[in-house]
């Protein structure tokens, strides 16, 4: 009798759920009649709306991966130690090895480090080991589809199209993360639109290839004024004294951003710090509001400009954190 309760429930949870994926299907289908016309509407032809939106569906594991994302989950330490190990390091130097000519000529064009180029690459995609294979298309629709940031992804899903309509981007090549970010450095449609280059002149713009990918990206860290050889943050103690409105726990906007000789008076063995003093910095605690039970104070960081140009390609203190990391122990190898 047990055995046969069990299976009764079981059995409604899997129709329970196949008549909520049909809900949704049947949702999203008149969510895409409706993108179809706002497409038309925005100046996409008819025809690639046609080709490229026919066999487009909605992707439940697609919010999934939206709601589970490690920025949200794991803390700093253990984030940054994964994604800038002594491996990632020597791939990165193996590619460097490969490409130095092509990386060296790239950085001087656009006075990028070749560092933040190479640490970009290894954290994005693992140095192209790990493009991603997601239908770009129908993970951007879902995104479009689903109402927690629909006007974000239903932008860059309109961006997208107008690419495929101009014949920038090959619409059958079109692969890669779940958040429908393409190539090397996992670019998003607008970051195409305004900062991707033919660097090779071929007359197509190919991300999943090393010199337009790595042009491409050191284009767009040049356009957002990215300062070579200048810091990204510091690891650093804060005394209990500090206020709590200093301490920005969110990627969105740093707050209360002082020169380091205002606010070396919160931090310990602040005579450390003298040679930063007319720098303008901002405090983060990434792990306070992410991790339950973590320090208010502990991990602590001064972040300067060139960490919140990163936080533009990514918005995640840790991304931007390992970013860095992994960029100054590679430059520490070259």
């Amino acid at each position: 009798m047990a055995k046969f309760f069990i299976k009764l429930i079981l059995l409604s949870q899997l129709l329970l759920f196949a008549s909520q994926l049909k809900a949704s299907d049947e949702s999203f289908n008149n969510w895409l009649d409706n993108f179809k016309n706002l497409a038309q509407s925005e100046g996409v032809s008819k025809n690639t709306i046609n080709e490229v939106l026919t066999n487009v569906r909605f992707l439940p594991k697609v919010i999934e991966y939206d709601r589970y994302q490690p920025e949200f989950y794991e803390d700093t330490h253990t984030y940054i130690s994964k994604r800038t190990s002594n491996n990632k390091v020597k791939k990165g130097l193996i590619l460097y090895s490969k490409e130095k000519k092509l990386i060296n000529k790239i950085e001087n064009k656009f006075l990028v480090e070749k560092e933040l180029l190479l640490a970009l690459m290894g954290i994005e995609t693992n140095f192209g080991k790990y493009l991603g294979k997601m239908d770009i298309i129908s993970s951007l629709a879902t995104l479009s589809f689903d109402k927690r940031r629909s006007a974000f992804f239903t932008n860059e899903l309109l961006t997208l199209l107008k690419l495929i309509d101009k014949k920038v981007i090959d619409k059958n090549i079109l692969f890669g993360s779940w958040a429908g970010a393409f190539g090397n450095f996992q670019f998003m449609p607008s970051t195409i639109k305004n900062y991707a280059i033919d660097y090779n002149n071929n007359s197509n713009i190919e991300l999943k290839k090393i010199d337009d990918s790595f042009a491409s990206a050191a284009n767009y860290i040049n356009k957002i004024g990215w300062k070579t050889n200048s810091p990204c943050f510091i690891s650093i103690e804060l005394n209990e004294s500090v206020p709590k409105k200093y301490l920005n726990t969110s990627a969105r906007k740093l707050k209360n951003k002082r020169k380091v000789k205002h606010l070396k008076k919160f931090l310990k063995n602040s005579d450390n710090y003298t040679s930063y003093d007319d720098m303008v910095a901002a405090i983060i605690t990434p792990d306070k509001d992410i991790i339950p039970g973590s320090s208010t104070l502990k991990p602590a960081y001064l972040v300067f400009n060139n960490y919140e140009l990163i936080l533009k390609w990514n918005r995640s203190l840790r991304f931007a954190l390992a970013v860095c990391t992994l960029k100054d122990k590679i430059k520490n190898e070259i």
